[in-house]
Parts: structure tokens; sequence; C-alpha cells
């Protein structure tokens, strides 16, 4: 039988405001703890290329399969973000999101806040009897199976658009019109050029699938199959009676039985827990610490509540019983699972221009086939019947559409963007996708980490302070040297930040220097355990403490909490000072963390002299304010460090220290009263590069903000060191936001003005963010500097969504495992190689090297839409429009035809690509950084401009060159051109012509046209001549433009 549980009709204890304590040190997933900030060290070799293989696609060897653990937990929290987001703001829009229904359907589900009656009567179950066996076999039957089911996608659909997708259906549809040709309209003398072309048209086909099918599978991201992290086997209740079940038969409404080391195979409402029932999540949430499980809800969102066990999860403690609420694929697994395997992701902003480019040319190359098509029909085959036959015009029909259509164009793109990934990779910038790169180009917001990114993360203790009397880490060390009531002071002060830390010293480096030795820990708990270590041994306090109760530090409660018991009976250990009412029997607690948090805890101070403990007045606690402000205003990140002694009343007597009940009495009783022992402050000093990194950004046009969870005055010093902030005497905050400003009234920032946009500062907290209303945010949106201070990771989501809501494109960096909603939802998502597995796999740019590489991403970002813009130009010129103009001049004047519907597709798919791939290794233009990013709505790739460019001002010129080489052939070999045009002849040739010499000259024409071998030395040097003279015409074109920037010319320039 089941153990004892706590029944529903029991009475629950309010449920605990912070998180229940970590049993012992643990590591979830190679991720590490998902609020902790991480220490980026240096890559090793063997790192960085495993980083490659996962993350780029230059360097896989096959499709990048997505690492099943932290892409699950990056799912979750993206899930978990929106659903928060849109149970606090109803109004929020969540159309936008991928998976948006799921997501509304999530934060609509209530079972978390029923009442245990009102659940079982919706299923119509009993929590003593369970389901009875017909209910289950009628569900089972209705419901399906209790599977998580890998997506398995449209084969033949996937492999039809590969063929058919962009170019591909007009392709197709021109290889169909060429058989046609060839037969039955062919007959009786069926054309092999017509057979030809259908055969070429099939192989450019299945070579243009080929790309887009490499493409797909090299950035696909196929989630593993997640059966084996669910349970085979299942304690249930059914008929009254505890029986053995698969779980792949379990149905919604079941009971199912918890116990020490069960994996939940569904989602469940618990209806009885024991009172140390404990599940560990991390497989969704990459949390390590476990989550109490209790009766009653304890967060609107149903993701975060308590009372709610997910499928997948691990009972860790205790025990208890749940009923089935949700299976298969409607449970968070589940949905997660679906969201992983189907769906295209959001188009990049350069796959919206390439399918906008396909649409422009489809559109003329039907338009101009159905005009040709129409005057065969209604005009050339009545008046000159026989010049062009019916295969012919079917012919002519295909030739137009080939000419229209750059063949080459998807080769092209896909391998110059691979060759732009390969350069990235050389520069230690990882691209997970072809495209995502020139969506960085097109930025014009870059919100930046503090820690680590734009500071080394190298934290040092700056400072220390009793009350108000500040000291220098040495002076603090000669203090406690001196001995006396001072240096009690500081060796209370050492004490607590070494042993309420997280941080260990590597043993196997105890023999060196404190400077040089090992550190397991980040920065912030490294720094203030080195600096304790210096002015005292820890390793003795150490060891006159046995810990009993921790809370580790999290950025949501920002402190860190420890209970400890004296290990040894009659001692009096650091940092107890005789003045505390300390005995064996009582307890310490001890805790660091943010000032603000803990102050109002707090009710007396430590005497920097020596005395007993002062009561905290309003004129101390103004005395401690003012030195935190002096050290937030030189960029220092402060800490307070405080405890208070447990006596033995304190406590009732057989408490279970890991019982939530307890949790609960430590956040409402216990961890009260505290003594503050002091203030250490840290410095962590801005990357060298950064103030230039962020100058270069600034002059391209890229607002750069700060996001980073100090305080406002820290991080506002240290956004002034990194140039984010150009005045901090001169910043706006949430006061200088008009509550009630008219929408319309707010004047918006425009980053395309021609006149410098005037400097504008801001600086928001955390808190600020939760208050303000759409107006604040209009407002704050046009700011061109601003400071996110305060912010919890859940908050960067939010600034991400205002920004895009505004037209904004934003990229937004991360490296822990809360910032991947954020990072998801980033037009550029951007991690850092040392940051978590999950931070990087939910991005889409890794920079293994320090963040100043940003500026080469963007310049390679700009420089990709350059040179595809010079691409599509010479495509569109040389293989586009000079190939339809011979057949307009056969249909119209009746002249031979200078270009075979054969040689057109050649000059496409080989001659074309070459040079247009060579375009993707043009060096940037000058300036290529000081221009504004591309407005993605007004600046195309394909416009007006460069299409007037390409067929009026290049492609008429070609044409005309290759053509007067074509009709000179034909004159030399004695077909003049009197005679051929005649009175628009239409093929009514003089009879002195001999019809076969004709044909093979016309074929050789054909090739002069477009110079290939088999023609005379003559009519390869002649147009290189026109090339000069063509280079001639475009450099006076472009001299006149730099002479003259306001005049047509310059208007009309592509």
């Amino acid at each position: 039988m089941s153990p004892v549980h706590r029944s529903d009709t029991q009475p629950d204890p309010e449920e605990n405001r912070s998180r229940p304590r970590l049993p012992a040190r643990q590591l979830s997933l190679s991720s590490g703890p998902a609020d902790k900030p991480f220490s980026r060290r240096s890559l090793s070799p063997a790192r960085e290329l495993e980083l490659r293989r996962q993350h780029s696609l230059v360097f896989s060897a096959g499709p990048r399969r997505a690492n099943l653990g932290p892409k699950i937990i990056g799912d979750f929290r993206t899930i978990h973000a929106h659903v928060a987001d849109l149970v606090h703001r109803p109004e929020s829009p969540v159309h936008a999101v991928k998976g948006s229904s799921h997501i509304k359907e999530l934060a609509d589900l209530d079972w978390h806040t029923l009442s245990q009656s009102e659940v079982l009567q919706r299923l119509s179950t009993s929590a003593t009897d369970g389901l009875d066996t017909g209910q289950a076999k009628r569900r089972l039957a209705a419901d399906g199976p209790n599977e998580i089911k890998p997506h398995k996608s449209n084969v033949f659909l996937k492999i039809f658009f590969y063929f058919a997708g962009g170019f591909g259906s007009i392709l197709i549809t021109a290889c169909i019109l060429c058989f046609i040709a060839w037969r039955p309209l062919g007959e009786p003398d069926p054309p092999l050029d017509n057979l030809a072309l259908a055969v070429v048209l099939i192989i450019v086909v299945c070579v243009q699938a080929g790309f887009n099918a490499w493409q797909d599978w090299s950035t696909s991201r196929v989630m593993a199959s997640i059966t084996g992290m669910l349970p085979s086997e299942v304690l249930v209740i059914r008929d009254g009676n505890e029986m053995r079940l698969a779980a792949r038969d379990l149905v919604t409404g079941d009971i199912v039985c918890i116990s020490l080391g069960n994996k939940l195979p569904a989602d469940l409402r618990f209806i009885a827990t024991s009172s140390d029932l404990k599940l560990d999540r991390s497989v969704l949430t990459g949390e390590s610490e476990p989550v109490a499980g209790t009766l009653n809800s304890t967060d609107a969102n149903m993701l975060e509540t308590k009372n709610i066990g997910l499928q997948g999860t691990l009972c860790v403690g205790g025990s208890g019983r749940g009923v089935v609420i949700q299976t298969g694929r409607h449970t968070i697994f589940g949905r997660i699972a679906k969201l992983s395997s189907t769906g295209a992701p959001v188009r990049t902003t350069l796959q919206a221009e390439i399918a906008r480019f396909v649409r422009i040319v489809v559109v003329f190359a039907l338009s101009f086939g159905l005009i040709v098509t129409v005057l065969w029909a209604a005009w050339l085959n009545k008046q000159h019947y026989g010049f062009i036959t019916s295969s012919g015009a079917v012919t002519n029909l295909v030739a137009v559409c080939v000419a229209f259509i750059p063949e080459g164009m998807p080769s092209a793109v896909t391998i110059s963007l691979s060759v732009v990934a390969s350069r990235l990779a050389k520069n230690k910038i990882l691209c997970k996708t072809l495209m995502t790169v020139e969506t960085l180009g097109a930025a014009d917001i870059l919100c930046a980490d503090k820690t680590g990114t734009l500071t080394k993360n190298q934290m040092t203790v700056a400072s220390a302070a009793i009350l108000n009397e500040e000291m220098s880490p040495q002076e603090a060390g000669d203090r406690i040297g001196r001995g006396g009531n001072e240096g009690q002071g500081c060796k209370e002060l050492a004490a607590v930040a070494g042993i309420c830390n997280a941080a260990v010293f590597d043993d196997s480096t105890s023999d060196q220097p404190i400077e040089s030795r090992l550190i397991d820990g980040d920065a912030t708990d490294s720094a203030i355990l080195r600096w304790a270590e210096s002015l005292h041994p820890l390793r003795d306090c150490q060891a006159e403490w046995s810990e009993v109760f921790n809370i580790d530090f999290n950025s949501k409660t920002k402190f860190m909490l420890k209970i400890l018991r004296p290990a040894l009976a009659d001692a009096l250990p650091v940092p107890i000072s005789p003045f505390d009412d300390f005995t064996a029997a009582s307890l310490l607690l001890l805790c660091i963390g943010a000032p603000d948090v803990l102050l109002p805890r707090c009710s007396y101070v430590n005497d920097p002299k020596g005395g007993p403990p002062l009561p905290l007045t309003p004129d101390i606690l103004n005395e401690l304010s003012r030195v935190q402000d002096s050290w937030a205003r030189k960029g220092q990140r402060v800490l307070l460090l405080a405890k208070r002694v447990l006596t033995p009343g304190m406590i009732p007597a057989g408490v279970i220290f890991d019982d939530p009940a307890f949790l609960d009495l430590v956040d409402q009783h216990l961890h009260q009263n505290l003594t503050v022992v002091g203030m250490v402050s840290f410095y962590d000093p801005p990357r060298d590069d950064i103030p230039e990194t962020v100058r270069i950004m600034r002059g391209a046009g890229i607002r750069f903000f700060m996001v980073t969870g100090d305080f406002a005055t820290t991080a506002l010093a240290i956004a002034e060191q990194c140039g984010v902030i150009s005045d901090a005497s001169r910043v706006h905050r949430l006061g200088d936001l008009d509550r009630n400003a008219q929408m319309g009234s707010v004047e918006k920032y425009d980053v395309y003005a021609e006149n410098e946009v005037p400097i504008t500062s801001l600086v928001l907290s955390g808190p600020d963010l939760q208050q303000m209303n759409e107006a604040q945010w209009e407002q704050a949106c046009q700011y061109v500097e601003i400071v996110f201070a305060r912010t919890m990771p859940e908050q960067k989501l939010r600034i991400v969504k205002e920004f895009q809501r505004r037209g904004a494109i934003v990229g937004m960096t991360g490296d822990g495992v809360n910032d991947a909603p954020s990072l998801k939802a980033a037009n550029v998502g951007i991690a850092m190689g040392g940051g978590s597995d999950v931070a990087m796999e939910a991005a889409d740019l890794v920079l293994l090297d320090p963040f100043s590489s940003i500026v080469v991403a963007v310049e390679y970002g700009r420089l990709t839409f350059d040179n595809l813009k010079k691409t599509v130009l010479y495509l569109l010129s040389a293989g586009c429009f000079s190939e339809l103009i011979p057949i307009l001049l056969s249909v119209i004047l009746g002249v031979p035809q200078a270009l075979s519907s054969i040689q057109m597709i050649l000059i496409c798919v080989v001659t074309d690509v070459l040079p247009a791939i060579s375009m993707c290794f043009e060096k940037a233009e000058a300036g290529l950084l000081l221009r504004k990013p591309r407005n993605t709505k007004t600046d195309r790739l394909v416009d007006w401009k460069l299409l007037l460019h390409a067929y009026v001002f290049l492609g008429l010129l070609e044409s005309l060159c290759a053509a007067s080489m074509a009709f000179w052939y034909l004159n030399r070999e004695g077909f003049l051109f009197r005679d051929i045009l005649g009175v628009l002849s239409y093929g009514d040739l003089p009879e002195s012509y001999n019809l076969d010499a004709y044909a093979e000259a016309v074929r050789v024409a054909q090739s002069t046209y477009f110079f290939t071998l088999g023609v005379p030395v003559e009519f390869i040097f002649l147009p290189l001549a026109f090339a000069v003279v063509m280079i001639f015409l475009d450099e006076a074109r472009k001299y006149r433009i730099r002479s003259n920037p306001k005049g047509l010319l310059a208007r009309i320039a592509w």
C-alpha cells in the first residue's frame, strides 16, 4: 500500500515564498544552474571544436541535430515565458509567436486553480477508486495512447516543394511544354532541340531541388525520440484496486501513485502528497533544485504552480497521488516535442527578400510569355503563317520563361551564403542557419548583457565596509592583523563571506598562492572567496560548522542563505561575536545578497568600533545607502552580508529541515531581524575593446542597449565607461515618461533621418518595466541610449517584443538558461561560446571570441546583402534581359532568333553561375559600417531602381552589343541584314540564299551573341572592347552621382 498522504481535507501550510533548498549540491545538465551567472572562461580547443560541430553549418558532417536536453529546456522556458506574459497581461499579442495556439491553450487551462472535487468531477473519476475498466477503455479509444510520437513530416510533400519551390514550378511547366512541343506538336518531324531543352530543364530542376534539399538538410533541427525520457510502467488505481499498467495505456482521470524514483508518466494534478514530496524538473527547466509538491495552487501560471506534476519530471523525495489531466501529445512534454519537430521557423529578412524577388520574376515571366503567345496567336500566325509553328510558339513561350528566370540564382545564393558562413567560422562566429547573418546586418537595435559580455567577467573585491567605515581589501587585512575590537569585525566579515559561499577552491592548487589557485564557482563567488581567504584561512572556519539547510542564490530571490550547526560543542567559532546569545544548541543563519532585498529583513548592524550591534535606525540606514550609492557610482556591484543566531526556542523541536514547512518558517520568521555584518563591493572592468565596439555600432546606426541584473547606479556607471551612455548625469528615468501621453503625440525615433538625432538617454529597472503602460513603452522605445537594470531574465523577452512591435530588427545576447526565450524571440539571438548549451541551442549565432567580434558579423551581414544585390543585378541584365531581346526581336521584327533556348538555359545555369558566385568575394564598399541599417520595408533586394539599371542601362547595352555581333557575323557570311530584316520579311528570304548554309550561319551567329567555342577569334576580342566601354560608362555614371548626390542620376541609382 502507498504511504500515508496528506489529503486535501487536511490543513495545507501556506506555500513557500522562496524556493526549497537543494539537499545536496548537484549539477544539472551541462548548462549549469539556471539562475546563476555563468563564469565564462576561455574555451579549450576540444570544447571549441565541439561547438563548431554542433552549431556551425560549415563544420557539420550531417544535419545539425539539436542537443535534446538543452533544446527541451529552451523550448519549455520559451513556452513558460509566453504563457506567463499572457496570464499576467491578457492583452499581450501572441499571434506572431510560433505555437501561439498552444500558448493560448496553456494560458487558458485551469486545472491548477480548481479544487480537488471540481477536478475529479470534471474527469468523472474517484480519488479512492479511480476509473472503472470500461471508462478507461472508452477514453483510450477516444484519446489514443499516452505516447509522444516523433512528428513524421510528409516526405512526398517535402520533396514536392524541393522541386516546385521558388522558380521550380515555372521550370517544371516549361519542361512539360517542351515535351509537348516535341510531341505531338512537333509531328511529323519532331525537333530534337525541343527534346534536348526538356532534358536540360529536367536537369536544372533536379539540381535546384538538390540545393533546396541540402539547405534544408543542413539547417534541420530534428528532435530525437524522447520515449527514453518517459516511464514504461506506472502504478494506478482502477476499480478500487492498485495495479501496474503500461504508461501508454494511461487515460485522463486515472489515479497515479507516485513514489521515490518514479518519473511522472503524464501531467498530473496532485490530490494527496506526503510532507516531503519533491520533484526534479531539471529535464524541463534546467534547474537542479527540487520543487516541493503541494495540493493548492501557488501560481497563476500552470507551468509554475507546484500542485501540478509535469510529465517526465522525477520524484526525488516523498510520495503522493495525482489524477491524470493530460496525456500524450496534449502534455507539456508533448507540446514541446510538437513545437520542436514541426512548423517552419519565422522567415529571416533575406528569405522574405528572396521570396519577393521570385514573385517579381514569375510575374514578369508569365506576363511577357502571355504577350508573346497572344502576339503569335492573334497576329503572327495569321499574317505570316509558318514563320513560327505551333511547336515553335510553345518553344518561344518556354524561352521567355527561361530568359526571365535566373536559373542559377538558387545555387548562387546558397553557395554565396555558405562562403560567408565559412568566413565567419574563421573569425570564430558560428552561423547556425545560412540566412541569419544578413538579418544581423539589418538590425537596428542590439541588446547586450553586461557581465562577461561588455565586462571581462574578472570580479575582484574593490572595497569593504562595516557600517560607514570603508576600507580597501588590504586595510581589512591589516585590521585583522592588528587584532582588537576593530579586527574582530573584519574577521566576522571574512568568515561570513567564506562560509556563505557556493564556490570552492580546487584542492589540486592548494599549494599555490591565493591569486593563482583555481576556484570552482561563478565570478562573484570566486572573487569573494579569494578575498576572504586572503584575510583569514577559511579551512578552519568552515571546519567549525556543519550545514543543515541552504537556499542557493538565484535571480529571483537575489540572496543566498545558509543555516549552520557548530561542529564542536564547546567552541565559539567565527563569525560568532562575544555579544551574540549563542550556545551549543544554537544555530547560525548567514546570508549574502542584494542590499535592497536584505536590508528590509535587518534590524541591527555591527559596530565598526567593536561594540555591541547597533539598532538599524533611519540615520544608520542612510549611512549604509550612502556607502552603497558611492560604490555603485564607480560601477561597483554591492553585496550585503548578514547573520542571525537562532536560539533553540525559535525552532520547533523535531523539525525536519527538508520539510517545505520549514522553508516557510525560515521565510516568515527566521530570516528576519538580521544583523548587518558589513558590505562588500566588486569591480568587473569593461573589456578594453568594448568602447570602440559600441562606437562602431553607433556609427552604423545601431542603437546599443545594456541589459543587466545590477543596480541602476552601478549599471549606469559601467554603461558610461563602455560608451553605452554618453552622459550619466543627463539620464531620464521612469518619472520622465508621461503615463497619460497620447500615442500619436509621441515623437518617433527615426534611424533613417537625414539630420542627426539628438542623443537621449534612459535607465529603467525591472520594477519599472512591470509598472509601465503602453504610452510609456512607446516613449521609452524612442530613446537613443537605454540601460535596462535590475532586470529578470524573463523581462528580456518583454523588451524584445516591445521593440519588435514597433518595427525594429532586434539582436539580443544571452548566455544563461533563462535567456532562451529572449534569444528565440529576437530577430537574431546571439549566444556566447562560454555560456550554457541551452542558450546556444536557442541562439542563431554563437560568438566564440569576445563580444567585439560582433562587428565582423554585422559587417558581413551588410556585405552579404550588398553582394547579393550585385549578383541579382548581374543575373538579371546578363542572364535575363539579354536573353529576352532575341525572342522579342524574332516575334516582332521577324529576324532569326539570335540565341537558342538551350543556349539560354546553359548560360543561366553554367556560364552565369561562376561570375555570380564571384560577387560574394567582393570586398566591402567604403563606409559600409557608416551607413544606416537597411530599411527592411523600403530597401529591398530588388526594387524599381535595380530593375531600371539591370534592364535599361545594362540590359539594353549588352543586348545591343551582343545582337550587333550576331548580325555582323551573318553579314560577313553573305546574309545581309537588309535581306534578313527586309520589310519585316518574317523568314521570306531571297531565293539566292542557300537555306542549309543560312541555318548553319544562324547557328554560329547564336554562339557569337554570347560568345562560346567555335566562333572566329575577332568575335571573342571585340566584345572585350564593348566591355571596356560599358565599364567606362558605368564609372562615369558613378562619378556623376558622387558629384551631384541630389541629381536625377543619384535619385534613380540602385
